[in-house]
């Protein structure tokens, strides 16, 4: 059978490779391995091995799993211009950024499964197993979303290898209507999750009506900023032909993205500063560090890495060098993993309903847990990557598509 010759390919491939490979996968293993042992000593213990308190409930996982939900939203931003406007050149690496959607899932779901203390819990989300309380619970939404659209990922990375691995072309028929769908699937995902924060009245800090489109303009930052690196990687690594064409334009689209981002963060300050209500002191949490808090620390560099980064891309000379392109990628990175990580949480917390405030600080465990859900989504993506570059270095010899054979895979 076609699909039993497949799955055995992937696990012949999976099985084989250099030392470098191998040492890659040995040390994502290790760090999996650390953030397991980690997990069980905060499921034997409690949450009181992590910083988190009454005061700050939510802090460095679910901050990353804001930012990862970005990076998964992101594919979006190759999917419009290789199937709506059929550029060719964006289209050759829009498989790997679907598979980077799936690893950021993944992640997502594991940040949301560790920060819960009763993890069982989750099955109240779930129909049969518990009462999810749709359409009127946001959590219920947020499952909702976030498992459709990453069974439409799957859907389209598994098919679109699978017919890789046969040597046929896809059908339209069946892919284009996928790909479609997974545009507002992309753009609902970060949506929710930015009505989950905007939805608590009581924490004025997110209750801004604005949050969900300044989520989606940083997704179509960050998420591309990785991209354009883990391309340059693997056409280094594994000879992948890239066209320049696609990195810059996915770089100008980064640009423009940008621009709406820091426009919507500049709206919010005028907002804050101009009313200067008592709600400012959420603000001056992020920007000055009130009651010893330290986010400030990394706002301002944050703040200068997307500003330095948005004129790296806006000008095209910057954008077209590979130095100044790598460069912009990194500062986005840290930009926006700063304001929907730290910059976002423990602002909205700090000061708490009753007004006080805890100054949180991420723990050892939560370092290590992190590190081995990160390391989790490494390992998927690398072993995706694994069965994908057989298939496009095929397609990019042949074209006109020839059955791929074991002696190829």
């Amino acid at each position: 059978m076609p699909i039993v010759n497949f799955l055995k390919a992937c696990i012949s491939i999976w099985l084989k490779g250099n030392k470098y490979y191998w040492a890659w996968v040995a040390f994502l293993g290790v760090l999996i391995v650390s953030g397991i042992a980690a997990y069980f000593g905060q499921i034997m213990h409690g949450l009181i091995v992590t910083s988190m308190r009454d005061q700050v409930s939510w802090g460095f996982y679910i901050g990353n799993f804001t930012f990862l939900v970005g990076v998964a939203a992101a594919a979006v931003m190759l999917v419009i211009p290789a199937y709506i406007y059929h550029w060719e050149p964006i289209k050759e690496v829009v498989l790997l950024g679907e598979m980077l959607a799936i690893s950021a899932l993944v992640m997502c779901m594991l940040f949301v499964t560790v920060d819960i203390g009763r993890p069982d819990r989750m099955l109240h989300l779930f129909p049969i197993f518990g009462k999810p309380n749709f359409p009127v619970s946001l959590l219920s939404w947020d499952v909702l979303v976030l498992s459709l659209y990453f069974v439409l990922n799957l859907v389209i990375v598994s098919y679109l290898l699978y017919t890789g691995f046969t040597g046929r072309h896809y059908n339209a028929k069946i892919l284009i209507p996928l790909v479609l769908i997974s545009i507002p699937s992309a753009i609902s995902i970060h949506t929710v999750t930015a009505f989950l924060y905007n939805g608590i009245v009581a924490r004025p800090f997110w209750n801004a009506s604005i949050l969900a489109p300044r989520f989606l303009a940083s997704a179509f930052c960050s998420g591309p900023a990785i991209l354009i690196i883990l391309f340059q990687i693997l056409r280094k690594v594994a000879g992948l032909r890239i066209k320049d064409e696609a990195l810059a334009k996915i770089s100008e689209l980064m640009a423009y993205a940008m621009f709406i981002n820091l426009f919507l963060f500049g709206a919010e300050m005028f907002k804050e500063y101009y009313s200067h209500t008592e709600h400012l002191i959420y603000t001056k949490v992020l920007l000055f560090g009130v009651g010893g808090t330290k986010v400030h620390l990394f706002t301002w560099p944050a703040l200068a890495a997307s500003v330095t980064a948005f004129i790296l891309f806006l000008v095209p000379k910057t954008r077209k060098n590979f130095y100044t392109m790598n460069l912009g990628c990194l500062l986005i990175w840290f930009g926006v993993y700063t304001e929907k990580g730290m910059g976002l949480v423990i602002p909205g917390l700090t000061p708490d309903t009753l007004g006080e405030i805890y100054v949180y600080a991420p723990s050892l465990t939560e370092y290590r847990v992190a590190a081995g859900i990160f390391s989790i989504g490494f390992l998927i993506f690398t072993l995706l990557v694994k069965i994908a570059m057989p298939i496009m270095k095929m397609k990019e010899t042949n074209p006109a598509g020839i059955r791929l054979v074991k002696p190829h895979l």
